[in-house]
């Protein structure tokens, strides 16, 4: 279920337990880092090497020197501004404003994420699935075939067995219709004797 109301999209946003932090602070790899690693997103890290693609900063490559999760911002070398009293700052940008260009593989568990996201078995399962389809689809057209064999000798077999069912109907009626005659008097006679009894 979505939220629509602005103040719960922000609430779930500022309240949002670390684990999920780290994930919305995910950005987009570039083309030749993508097609390598097999992976579109990667939360960002210290160490990452990265290009700035929108605001006024447009185009600036440079590390990761830290990221802030309470905020939601990461800070490179090399972007600072200078204040009126005249120290430099670090100038905050949003993960979604830039695109990774080199990644950190220092730690061992983004190495071990990024080997289940190349997965090169994958490929091989989906060649095998459209064999066992046309194994079952030559299973499936080999039991069809064996139907029709079926449907044509029933309807071969049915017209004998529905003359035989209608001939037995029809001698039973015409062996009723004598017996309903001859009882039929014999109502008349009992009713006629019971009248002249009285």
């Amino acid at each position: 279920m979505q939220l629509k109301n602005p103040g719960k999209q922000r609430k779930k946003l500022f309240n949002a337990p670390a684990h999920i932090r780290h994930k919305q602070m995910a950005a987009p790899l570039s083309r030749e880092l993508s097609a390598s690693k097999g992976a579109k997103t990667l939360p960002v890290r210290k160490g990452d090497t990265v290009r700035i693609m929108r605001g006024d900063n447009k185009g600036f490559e440079g590390k990761v020197s830290r990221v802030d999760l309470k905020k939601y911002r990461l800070y490179m070398e090399g972007l600072t501004r200078e204040k009126v009293d005249g120290t430099n700052i670090f100038l905050p940008i949003h993960p979604s404003k830039v695109e990774i260009r080199n990644l950190n593989l220092d730690d061992k568990y983004r190495k071990e994420i990024l080997a289940r996201k190349v997965a090169p078995e994958k490929p091989a399962k989906k060649a095998e699935k459209p064999k066992a389809k046309s194994k079952k689809s030559e299973k499936a057209l080999a039991e069809d075939a064996g139907k029709e064999e079926a449907a044509t000798v029933e309807e071969t077999a049915l017209p004998e067995t529905k003359k035989a069912p209608a001939e037995e109907t029809a001698a039973k009626k015409v062996e009723k219709k004598p017996e309903e005659k001859e009882a039929a008097p014999k109502t008349r006679a009992k009713k006629a004797s019971a009248k002249g009894g009285e």
